[in-house]
């Protein structure tokens, strides 16, 4: 029986995250799914999922989700399928401004959303269950300094809980800088079915 590997890859902008995990996701030799989380509100965001598209073999399944990303991933796992997910930082993203969080950290308030606290306990549960091999993209944006903007600092701080949660669910975590890959958690030698 094929065994379940949970996969994530982060890196900056630009660091070559996408390339790699489309690359592990090709070499997987398995069905390939891409769960794409990205939405298309402007011309800038629609050429860069073309981009992406154009880059992707045409027999790969296409699921697009940008909000219940916990639900896509249990409905298309199965232990012969790679689901590539990129990226968790647009999703995130989605999550804060789907709900009330980005308006409460603007109003300096609080924030108390559940679409952004259910979405991000929902993927954390659902995760560790899941059969065949999933790869997870995702931005590390905790390098820079302390945004100034309430928005923004609430985002990093969420993205950073949010790749802190999903690497402990991970088997295999790597970290991407100038395109080159830095193993930071490798599979033990045997894999939970």
């Amino acid at each position: 029986m094929e065994k379940a590997l949970r996969e994530l890859i982060i890196g900056g902008a630009r660091s070559g995250k996408s390339a790699l995990a489309e690359q592990r996701a090709a070499a997987s030799g398995l069905e390939v799914v891409y769960l794409a989380t990205a939405q298309a509100l402007d011309g800038e965001m629609d050429r860069r999922i073309a981009h992406h598209r154009e880059r992707r073999p045409a027999h790969w399944g296409l699921v697009e989700e940008p909000l219940a990303l916990a639900d896509a991933l249990a409905r298309e796992a199965s232990p012969g399928r790679c689901l590539l997910v990129d990226c968790l930082t647009l999703w995130l993203t989605n999550l804060l401004f789907a709900g009330q969080a980005a308006a409460q950290a603007e109003a300096g308030q609080a924030v108390d959303c559940p679409i952004l606290r259910g979405g991000l306990q929902t993927l954390a549960e659902t995760l560790p269950t899941l059969p065949g091999h999933i790869i997870l993209v995702s931005n590390e944006v905790g390098w820079g300094i302390v945004p100034m903007h309430p928005v923004s600092r609430l985002f990093s701080d969420e993205q950073g809980r949010l790749n802190q949660q999903v690497a402990a669910c991970c088997e295999q975590v790597t970290l991407v800088a100038a395109g080159l890959p830095l193993a930071l958690k490798t599979p033990p030698a045997t894999l939970p079915d």
